[in-house]
């Protein structure tokens, strides 16, 4: 299980810093002047400069992604019931995300700012397990109703 965890961590790793990179990319493009902002100002601020603040972002999304990377082998603890697994993986995910959010200032540092994240976080997070979990729940049936006609 550790081996799993730390080969997953490894893989998820990257693929943090790429969706970190595709997500200023975006904004970039929606902010439309012809320029790149890889971080938010106030970040810079705090790091003194842009590259700075870059190479602090930059480990901080390949943080983020091992710890998703690595919390997806709780998906496959099968003596685990699935309320228990949602809720250690949104537990881990949680505590792993939102402190690197704020220090990010991928939120702002207000009440409002960290309760909105929070929400849209967890919107997000059970958005998505409810799609998977109708989409395998599809998928098991179709396989059931295949096993029955065969």
């Amino acid at each position: 299980m550790k081996k799993k965890v730390i080969l997953r961590s490894l893989i998820g790793a990257p693929i943090g810093l790429s969706i970190s990179f595709i997500i200023t990319l975006i904004i970039s493009v929606i902010i439309n002047k012809g320029e790149y902002y890889p971080v938010v100002p106030q970040l810079t601020a705090l790091c003194g400069n842009e590259l700075n603040a870059v190479v602090i972002q930059t480990i901080c999304s390949l943080i983020y992604g091992a710890a998703f990377g690595g919390a997806s082998v709780i998906w496959e603890i099968e003596n685990w019931s699935l309320l228990k697994q949602t809720v250690i993986h949104c537990i881990v995910i949680s505590v792993s995300m939102l402190p690197i959010a704020y220090c990010m200032y991928w939120m702002p540092h207000s009440f409002w700012g960290i309760a909105g994240y929070i929400a849209i976080f967890f919107f997000i997070y059970f958005f998505i397990w409810f799609s998977q979990y109708f989409a395998m729940k599809k998928r098991i049936q179709e396989f059931n109703d295949k096993v029955k006609s065969d």
